[in-house]
């Protein structure tokens, strides 16, 4: 779950599992990508 960036048309990507994403499954991995464009500040992740 990211914090401090603005997500415009992927909150799908953004979200507790079951609830706006499939979970990844063990031994696997997902890869956010997504645009930054000219935000700036301090942006985290956590699961």
């Amino acid at each position: 779950h990211w914090h401090g960036f603005f997500q415009a048309n992927n909150s799908w990507a953004d979200g507790p599992a079951f609830v706006s994403q499939c979970p990844i499954a063990a031994n696997n991995s997902f890869l956010y990508t997504f645009p930054t464009g000219e935000q700036a500040g301090t942006f985290w992740y956590h699961s």
